[in-house]
């Protein structure tokens, strides 16, 4: 059975730096794309960061360029989120979630994605 099982996630302050894992299990990875979503108290899930596995290409929501970087170990089964310079407003629960299909057009829907995680808090203080 599919798993991906979140980690790293925690309390810090604004400016700090925080590395989240997704480790997948029960698919092969590398024909997975892969992507970070957030959902913080009240709102809905929104896109956070996506890694098309064929091109390698990286897309972002507007507010975490240049803080955040996705990456891959395909070797791992592993997606990551580096977050820096974090921000309050970054405070939220995490999901990682595994796609075959990716496009730029539809790559910030939540439907579109086959399996996610249960999620890791991300909680950042002022």
């Amino acid at each position: 059975q599919v798993q991906l099982v979140e980690s790293g996630g925690g309390l810090v302050q604004a400016g700090d730096s925080l590395r989240l894992s997704c480790a997948a299990s029960g698919l092969t990875f590398r024909n997975y794309h892969g992507a970070w979503f957030r959902q913080a108290p009240g709102k809905e899930r929104e896109f956070v960061a996506a890694a098309d596995r064929r091109s390698g290409g990286t897309y972002y929501l507007d507010s975490v360029k240049g803080r955040f970087t996705i990456s891959r170990d395909n070797a791992k089964s592993t997606l990551y989120l580096q977050m820096n310079s974090l921000k309050p407003e970054d405070t939220a629960v995490y999901f990682c979630a595994a796609t075959t299909t990716l496009s730029i057009w539809t790559m910030r829907r939540v439907e579109k994605y086959d399996y996610w995680g249960q999620g890791t808090q991300v909680t950042v203080s002022s």
